[in-house]
């Protein structure tokens, strides 16, 4: 339980249907002078998520998680930046704080099973769970779940899968819930003021290297204040006067140099993946046809997977995709079906 309206509704859905609840919330890490402001369990949120577990009746406890939140989440955030890649802090936080932390405490309580308010959906098919996508697919979190395994998925309830999230709000109004029209987060959670590049600034012990601009010749057309203060697609604040509009195509990491040029070339045709998970199959051997996602928010793109053992695949997209991002992940659907997804490595 978050304090937000769509985990605060999948317990009231729970408590409706008659299972025994017990409410969860963690307290994540906050940067130093910030404690307790994380968007994940701010002050107002942890008030609020015990106003909705009072209300259904239910059991509350808040864990501590700063520690391994930050070991495993805002760490690795850091980590991945100062060395030129664009990590999604959400994927960490879904494997290692959510669905093994916290499930295992959840198991520890005796729990059977483990609700959040993702939205998405599973259905048992023949030895094995599948991960789908929630019937709004506006809304749908299959992509940041990908990361589970068929172990932490017998323990997984999404009762919110099959909703919109206008029935959700509606169901909070219903059910008189005092979050009902709470805003979503839009936001990384521990970003206090919601700007990154000041975050790696005030939080890396790493320093931050200035280095070349490149344009795709290997010329040297300026400077750069450091690859960590840039993404792939990026136009604004390059500091490079030019006729037509200029973007950053790649970070060579090797030589800490950015590398810019026109918007025709952001779009790549090949990538490749690893610490792939199969979610929903097992390890497939042979070539296949998907649809892939290279970001939560992106469209899926037709593509032919070809794997490279368990763990690593190519991906050779059916035209050209925008915005290939290393760090970010590629998951991969037929149909509705999540099969499971990597970390984008490199494109070409």
């Amino acid at each position: 339980m978050s304090g937000g309206v769509d985990s605060s509704v999948a317990a009231a859905l729970l408590v409706e249907q008659g299972y025994d609840v017990i409410g969860i919330m963690l307290r994540l890490w906050s940067e130093p002078g910030q404690e307790g402001y994380n968007r994940c369990c701010t002050p107002d949120a942890m008030e609020l998520a015990k106003q909705v577990a009072a209300q259904l009746e239910i059991p509350f406890y808040p864990i501590d998680a700063k520690n391994v939140f930050y070991d495993q989440v805002v760490e690795h955030f850091i980590n991945e930046y100062i060395q030129g890649i664009t990590p999604n802090p959400c994927l960490r936080c879904n494997r290692h704080i959510r669905w093994e932390f916290m499930l295992n405490h959840a198991l520890a309580f005796g729990a059977q099973f483990m609700a959040t308010g993702h939205y998405a959906r599973i259905r048992k098919e023949s030895d094995r769970i599948q991960l789908r996508q929630a019937v709004d697919l506006t809304k749908d979190q299959s992509y940041v779940l990908h990361v589970l395994g068929q172990e932490q998925l017998s323990h997984a309830m999404f009762p919110l899968g099959e909703y919109t999230k206008q029935e959700v709000r509606q169901l909070a109004r219903d059910y008189n819930l005092p979050v009902a029209d709470k805003h979503d987060s839009q936001d990384l959670c521990f970003l206090g003021d919601g700007d990154y590049r000041e975050f790696l600034m005030r939080n890396s012990n790493q320093s931050i290297s200035e280095g070349e601009i490149l344009n795709l010749d290997g010329e040297i057309v300026g400077e750069h204040g450091g690859l960590a203060m840039y993404t792939i697609g990026q136009r604004r604040g390059l500091g490079i006067s030019s006729a037509a509009p200029l973007y950053v195509i790649e970070k060579d990491t090797k030589r800490n140099s950015l590398i810019i040029g026109p918007k025709a070339h952001l779009y790549k045709q090949k990538m490749w993946a690893y610490r792939v998970n199969w979610v929903s199959i097992s390890p497939p051997a042979d070539t296949f046809q998907a649809q892939v996602k290279i970001r939560y928010k992106s469209p899926e793109e037709s593509a032919t997977i070809f794997p490279h053992g368990a763990d690593k695949v190519e991906i050779h997209f059916e035209k050209p995709v925008q915005d290939i991002t290393p760090g970010q992940a590629a998951v991969f659907y037929e149909a509705d079906i999540c099969l499971g997804g990597g970390i984008i490595q490199k494109s070409a």
